[in-house]
């Protein structure tokens, strides 16, 4: 069965991302750091009858990080779709207060774990000549927020080198792409804000494997 390494899992996109390919016969691969919030995504998707396993890692370790994939590899036999969305959080930084001290965590947990997870992968894609990649980004990573100087930086520098490897790739058999969420992923939201249901986002992210068309999905209002 094919495999794929959701990294940054959690109770939303995450876990509706498992459930769209965990749907269409995909065994799943859990990363994050903490094992209890792992297990409990193991045991939702069990009951919706996906296998899925957890493998404990902070994406801002790389050896953790990559030691997490070759286990996932190990224990799945290999990773055929790679998803990369950790949870940076919103740290408030205007544009002329960005340093390089401020920008580093988005740097290190955004673009370096970014390129950890893919080096992790890659090979074995390539060996096979075929695999996805998928990596979340903000739309600030398109059109930036002047308060989120330091997110939409690291962003926009993922988004940079994936549509590099969507370009040089493409030819080898693997496909690479971001989706850029410029809304609250979530079935509620306070009035006027805008939202939309993560299962519904996560049904994008199969489309970006199955049509391997684009470089960039835009999820906006």
């Amino acid at each position: 069965m094919p495999t794929i390494a959701i990294v940054g899992a959690g109770p939303g996109m995450g876990l509706s991302i498992a459930k769209a390919f965990g749907g269409h016969g995909f065994e799943v691969a859990l990363i994050a750091r903490s094992k209890d919030k792992l297990d409990t995504l193991v045991t939702r998707l069990a009951e919706s009858g996906i296998t899925a396993e957890g493998f404990p890692a902070d994406v801002s370790d790389r050896t953790e990080l990559t030691a997490a994939l070759s286990q996932a590899a190990e224990r799945f036999g290999a990773i055929d779709v790679l998803e990369y969305s950790p949870h940076s959080g919103l740290t408030m930084v205007d544009p002329p207060d960005v340093t390089v001290d401020n920008l580093q965590p988005a740097i290190e947990q955004l673009l370096y774990g970014a390129v950890a997870a893919t080096q992790a992968v890659l090979p074995g894609m390539l060996a096979a000549g075929s695999g996805t990649l998928l990596y979340t980004t903000g739309g600030g990573a398109i059109n930036p927020y002047p308060m989120l100087a330091t997110l939409n930086t690291a962003q926009a520098a993922l988004r940079n080198w994936v549509f590099n490897l969507h370009n040089t790739l493409a030819e080898r058999g693997v496909h690479a792409a971001t989706v850029a969420i410029n809304l609250l992923p979530s079935t509620t939201a306070p009035e006027g804000v805008p939202h939309a249901d993560p299962d519904d986002i996560a049904q994008l992210y199969w489309d970006l494997h199955t049509r391997r068309d684009r470089p960039e999905q835009l999820v906006s209002a």
